[in-house]
């Protein structure tokens, strides 16, 4: 049940993400994986975004938590993307 909890509250904090313009796409969590020592992957159903690595722990917020980890990826992917174009330009 504990997984489901989070799922819904990942897809929340992603929606909200999407919905106020901070992620250039919207994300869809398509599976959680529980790797132990409060250690999750999201999985997505987007080959741009294919998953994200989140330590929680129980206490703290898990939405927030995703959040902070999805726009550091975000900008990482955002980084390749104008690399990629640059590099099409050439």
């Amino acid at each position: 049940m504990l997984i489901e909890r989070l799922r819904s509250e990942a897809q929340s904090a992603l929606d909200d993400l999407w919905t106020r313009k901070l992620i250039p796409f919207k994300l869809t969590v398509c599976k959680i994986d529980y790797l132990g020592f409060d250690e999750y992957i999201l999985r997505f159903y987007d080959s741009r975004l294919r998953s994200v690595d989140v330590t929680w722990k129980t206490g703290d917020s898990f939405a927030e938590r995703l959040r902070l980890v999805v726009l550091a990826r975000m900008s990482r992917v955002e980084i390749q993307l104008a690399g990629m174009s640059s590099w099409e330009a050439a």
